[in-house]
């Protein structure tokens, strides 16, 4: 296929892999790098373009990778740096390019640089971090974080708090800090130096702070939600100085996940001089908490609500287009009543978000039309990791010793008996259909014809499917 030198992210198809639950290679139980490569062809056939690789750095998982102890070491239940470059080695062989999820808003409270910062004040990395005496013996102001009630923690060793706009253990970094920004831009030039092609960037807009600190006022004495301190004033001087000392050197992508960036700030962020190549638009893909999602007023809000941000993002830049990801529910889950949940309409939805203006991408599972688990208890979760089916384990991995092996878990595992017996018609229908979804996109891309007229064509290939 053709590619534009600079913009060959538009004219492909990206797949999430989130690594921990696609393909174990070593019985385990854990999804690893071994596991991605024996499924390469897989994706290839599927017409994958490129693939998002979720966190696979070193890290204690106390949010699941995104807490990094070590930005250049493969977490060991993965596997080996060898596996990593064999994985790229394998995939550029089929031409299938590789982002990384890059996390650059906070580390582990484990990382070398934050374990030496709480060993004093004068320590030479203290700056990396963010840390503040706190008020009348309590917390510097009244912000809370996504994960704790305050976005503060108290380090005994140095009588001072240490911010952390999510968990305890993910201390935020410092960008006012120079040294500490350019380790983060060697960081990320090794990677690319190693054949990657750009990133996924994780909660980018929260890396510039507020450095008054001062406490915003609220309801009831109640406190302050990070979250509205997103993209605050400044932050451009960052983003502009991380792409020119290592975006724009290597023609990589940049998506970017990108909360609190309004269409008045689209521009900045995804247009033709972005600080990334394309940001992914939350403001359409959820439906949830909508009690009549499959009602024909339901589409219509949805339908209006996609077309403005679509209309709008379309003339001035480019977006990442999606319906689920590591993230959220599956979208079958989040668009339809469990009762309207069907090849056809899981087919729809594919139809419909292929085709609109920007980049699309398929979470794993999602081509063979995966939905939610139905947890029964909340203490199942930390123990599911060994045995939660995925994308590539469902569709041709469930032989007997497999199905044996499983069996130990049908009680709390929902979904096995529908795999069980579904499992053949799904890989037969659902996965080629996602496949012929996946080529008209590509050809649609090559004609660079991209409008409403092309939803007639989708009617005809569900029909034919």
């Amino acid at each position: 296929m053709m590619e534009t030198h600079n913009c060959w992210w538009k004219e492909r198809v990206f797949y999430e892999i989130y690594p921990r639950s696609f393909q174990d290679s070593n019985g385990d139980g854990i999804g690893d790098l071994r596991g991605i490569i024996s499924r390469l062809d897989y994706l290839q056939w599927l017409g994958v373009g490129a693939v998002w690789l979720c966190p696979i750095y070193d890290s204690p998982n106390a949010d699941m990778g995104y807490d990094i102890r070590n930005y250049e070491s493969v977490m060991a239940e993965f596997g080996t740096m060898e596996d990593f470059d064999e994985l790229v080695t394998q995939l550029h062989r089929r031409d299938i390019k590789l982002v990384m999820d890059l996390v650059v808003n906070h580390t582990s409270d484990k990382h070398p640089w934050f374990l030496e910062a709480r060993t004093a004040k004068d320590s030479p990395y203290r700056d990396y971090y963010i840390w503040r005496d706190g008020k009348d013996g309590r917390e510097p102001n009244n912000w809370a974080s996504f994960f704790t009630p305050s976005a503060w923690s108290y380090d005994e060793t140095t009588a001072q708090w240490y911010l952390h706009l999510f968990s305890e253990k993910q201390p935020d970094l410092n960008w006012e800090c120079k040294e500490l920004r350019q380790k983060i831009y060697e960081m990320i030039n090794w990677w690319l130096e190693k054949g990657i092609a750009g990133f996924r960037i994780d909660a980018i807009t929260f890396i510039k702070k507020d450095l008054s600190f001062a406490s915003r006022p609220t309801n009831d004495g109640e406190r302050y939600p990070v979250e509205n301190l997103t993209d605050y004033k400044g932050i451009g001087t960052f983003l502009d100085e991380m792409k020119e000392q290592c975006f724009d050197k290597y023609n990589c992508m940049t998506v970017a996940e990108a909360p609190g960036v309004d269409d008045a700030a689209f521009e900045r962020y995804a247009g033709k001089n972005g600080y990334f190549s394309m940001i992914f638009d939350f403001g359409w893909e959820n439906m949830e908490g909508e009690n009549d999602k499959s009602s024909i007023h339901a589409v219509e809000r949805w339908k209006k609500k996609m077309f403005t941000h679509v209309a709008h993002n379309s003339g001035i830049g480019w977006s990442a287009i999606f319906l689920e990801n590591h993230d959220q529910s599956r979208c079958l889950n989040k668009f339809l009543e469990r009762e309207n949940i069907s090849f056809y309409s899981a087919s729809a939805l594919a139809s419909i978000y292929f085709f609109l203006y920007g980049t699309p991408f398929i979470y794993q599972g999602q081509e063979i039309g995966m939905t939610n688990v139905k947890w029964k208890n909340i203490n199942d979760m930390d123990d599911m990791y060994e045995y939660i089916s995925s994308t590539i384990s469902d569709i041709d991995s469930l032989r007997d010793e497999y199905i044996s092996k499983f069996s130990l878990y049908k009680e709390q595992l929902p979904n096995y008996n529908y795999y069980l017996k579904k499992i053949n018609t799904l890989r037969k229908v659902m996965v080629n259909n996602q496949a012929k979804i996946v080529f008209l996109n590509k050809k649609m891309k090559e004609n660079k014809k991209v409008n409403e007229n092309t939803l007639i064509r989708v009617k005809k290939l569900n029909e034919k499917a």
